[in-house]
């Protein structure tokens, strides 16, 4: 009786054992990168989020610019010329009105807990990298349009801005462009990208934008939701529509 006791002891401790380590695996991810990124790291690789460096991803898990799955770009072409035209300043301002709607260019993450020394627009792009890398472990999502490390770093070279550049309204602005570019911006003012798909990328970018469901995008991932309603996000995208249409 004993001895048979003692076999079932052995086999449950060896039970509990194999559990504990399935249990260690599924939240860590494994050896390497997976083990030092832990439970972050496996949602990203969810089915939503296998695409390429988002505008706000970081490790935040607290505000709406927060960690975020990334979006896939829409292949449009990619100009370094700075775009023109009151369609781009309305949607500039749209996403100010979703982004950074007190601060304007002038915006820090409010999840940031060490802040730039100077406002944004004082500070050069190197500065503001600077700062990123002086500051590890918090949100660094700045500026007009929330711009986060890896995609800052990105547009910069895209946009041949120079590290020298001051991070001005014109700079920022035309960082932005080029994710506007990405979104399908030149697609939908051809007529060849619909509204309500272009609105869809954009809202892949922008996490404060609703899509066509009414909902942020990312919508519950890391507290994120929309900060504007569809209604009026669509209201002020068909004034733009309707006047490229009266301009053909």
């Amino acid at each position: 009786m004993q001895f048979a006791w003692r076999i079932l002891t052995f086999v449950f401790a060896v039970m509990m054992g194999a559990t504990g380590h399935a249990e260690a695996v599924s939240i860590l991810g494994g050896s390497g990168l997976n083990a030092e990124r832990g439970s972050l790291f496996v949602a990203a690789r969810s089915p939503q989020s296998r695409q390429t460096a988002a505008l706000f991803i970081g490790r935040d898990h607290r505000g709406l610019f927060s960690a975020r799955p990334a979006h896939t770009s829409a292949v449009a072409p990619v100009t370094r010329a700075v775009l023109r035209g009151s369609d781009i300043q309305v949607i500039r301002a749209l996403i100010q009105e979703a982004e950074s709607r007190r601060d304007g260019y002038d915006a820090v993450q409010h999840g940031a807990r060490i802040k730039p020394a100077k406002p944004p627009t004082q500070m050069t792009v190197a500065e503001i990298f600077a700062w990123i890398k002086a500051t590890p472990g918090q949100p660094h999502a700045i500026g007009r349009y929330q711009f986060i490390p890896a995609t800052l770093r990105r547009v910069v070279q895209k946009a041949g801005i120079k590290v020298s550049q001051r991070f001005s309204p014109a700079v920022q602005d035309r960082l932005a462009d080029v994710l506007l570019a990405e979104a399908g911006l030149h697609r939908f003012r051809a007529g060849v990208l619909t509204r309500k798909g272009f609105m869809n990328n954009l809202a892949k970018i922008w996490a404060g934008l609703p899509n066509s469901s009414g909902k942020s995008h990312y919508h519950g991932y890391a507290g994120n939701k929309a900060s504007m309603s569809w209604a009026r996000f669509d209201r002020v995208m068909a004034r733009i529509d309707r006047q490229r249409d009266s301009r053909r």
